[in-house]
């Protein structure tokens, strides 16, 4: 065991970076509580930023939860840490989804520290990117990156590609006649820029993207129909690299550990210079989300799809700042 439990600035950091991951509409859905006697930060869930309409079992939520616990993990072993994490530790408290116990002995992980730089580079990017292949060698260190957190990386072939682009489509005429869905994805997505009230959450407009004009690359548009003045149309990449992140089971701690993998995905894209995008629209519908599953591969519920490739990276989205974040006993 270390000598003394980190001090509340080194926390504050670590903190400060664990918010930084992504999350359902940008909703940020995580609190924290740092005991500081005893040198343990916990990670709760906060309810009041769910999206009962869209993510109705609350997936989404622990899936970007377990984001920030990857980003802090990441952060804590550049610091020199070596962290002990406990996935939902109190069954009577669900909430409650991880204890980080920051007084951990031994050295601090190595590969992960490694991750640190790209923590603040990672951003969602809506943009159009270039019709290019990702190569094998960086695919492969993808795929490590997820099974290094317990999860499982695929990249589907062509015609899979194709059927996953069809169910995203299915799945924006779902929400598009749905006034609820469509009414929370108004709540936390903004047209006008960053810049405006509410800026610390939620997903600004400059953030959007362009419209797509003849092709159908897997983007959200957050618009969701809402004008958008001087926002234009642009041909995205015909044959986009698809990638879907998936876990053997189906239960909340596989979420977290979904979430976790997603980041150390994302994190490692970002290092090798690839952007992304995600998007969970054809698996927020029970209709949809058994059919994004590739039928021959050993996954058994897939928890995000992730668009990769080369092109400009994406403005960074507003975060809430660590005071709103943090309490500390």
């Amino acid at each position: 065991m270390t000598a003394q439990p980190p001090d509340v600035d080194t926390v504050t950091a670590l903190v400060a970076d664990a918010a930084a991951a992504p999350s359902l509409h940008n909703a940020q859905p995580w609190t924290f509580r740092y005991l500081r006697d005893v040198g343990v930060l916990r990670l709760y869930a906060d309810p009041e930023r769910a999206l009962p309409r869209t993510d109705p079992e609350n997936r989404g939520l622990h899936t970007g939860c377990g984001a920030a616990l990857l980003n802090l993990r990441v952060s804590a072993a550049a610091a020199g840490l070596a962290p002990l994490v406990r996935l939902l530790p109190e069954s009577a408290y669900p909430e409650l989804l991880a204890e980080v116990h920051l007084c951990g002995g031994g050295p601090s992980d190595a590969v992960l520290a490694r991750l640190a730089p790209a923590i603040r580079r990672r951003h969602s990017s809506r943009l159009p990117f270039r019709d290019e292949a990702v190569p094998a060698d960086v695919r492969e260190g993808l795929c490590e990156a997820a099974g290094g957190e317990g999860a499982q990386l695929l990249f589907p072939g062509a015609w899979h590609v194709q059927s996953i682009l069809d169910l995203v489509r299915d799945a924006e005429g779902r929400e598009a006649v749905d006034p609820g869905v469509r009414g929370e994805t108004a709540r936390w997505t903004r047209p006008e820029p960053s810049g405006t009230a509410g800026a610390g959450e939620g997903i600004p407009g400059e953030a959007f993207g362009p419209r797509q004009r003849g092709t159908s690359a897997p983007v959200r548009d957050f618009a969701v129909g809402r004008p958008m003045p001087g926002r234009g149309r642009a041909p995205f990449e015909t044959n986009p690299n698809i990638a879907l992140l998936g876990t053997a089971r189906d239960e909340p701690v596989d979420w977290l550990r979904a979430g976790q993998a997603l980041e150390r995905v994302l994190l490692r894209a970002t290092g090798d210079g690839l952007v992304a995008s995600v998007t969970s629209q054809p698996l927020e519908w029970p209709e949809t989300r058994w059919a994004v599953r590739d039928p021959v591969s050993a996954m058994g519920h897939v928890q995000m799809v992730i668009r990769l490739g080369y092109g400009p990276e994406g403005p960074a989205s507003p975060r809430r700042p660590v005071t709103d974040l943090l309490d500390v006993i």
